[in-house]
């Protein structure tokens, strides 16, 4: 970390209940409810997607943003497709990527499909706007939507979460 902010210019962000050692020394420290953190990245994840500021050619290329899933993979209320609540289980068969003629994982280098992982990324994560993510972690909206900035700024170079 000190390497990357003293030649890459990269702040450190501590999102922290406590104002610790490490949120000190950081460029900048947001409180969140203990509990809640799983929402903070899902917020950021949001709003890199809703502004756009995605690296494109890195997200086509090098993730598995393009492949196609199983059109009857959901996800609804909490629970993924397959759940049999009864058992308290899930039956995972839907839970794939669609395959082509060789056996192969079908991909849509347009990221436009609506079973594209991306698409079904974009459409999970829809749901973290900046005042679910507010309430959800306690994070003050002012201070969620400054790391959102944070994150998409290019001279900041890496953003690191501790």
């Amino acid at each position: 970390m000190i390497e990357a902010r003293k030649h890459r210019k990269a702040k450190r962000i501590v999102v922290d209940p406590r104002f610790n050692h490490s949120a000190s020394v950081a460029d900048f420290h947001a409180p969140i409810r203990p509990g809640g953190d799983i929402a903070l990245p899902g917020g950021v994840i949001q709003y890199l997607l809703t502004n756009d500021t995605i690296h494109h050619d890195h997200v086509r290329n090098y993730t598995g943003a393009a492949f196609l899933v199983d059109p009857g993979f959901g996800f609804d209320s909490g629970f993924f497709s397959g759940y049999d609540a009864g058992k308290r289980a899930y039956d995972r068969s839907t839970w794939q990527y669609q395959k082509d003629e060789h056996g192969f994982a079908r991909v849509d280098p347009t990221l436009q499909d609506p079973d594209c992982v991306f698409q079904r990324m974009k459409k999970h994560y829809s749901r973290y706007t900046p005042e679910m993510v507010t309430r959800v972690t306690g994070t003050p909206k002012e201070a969620f939507l400054r790391i959102c900035g944070m994150v998409r700024q290019p001279d900041h170079g890496v953003a690191v979460f501790g």
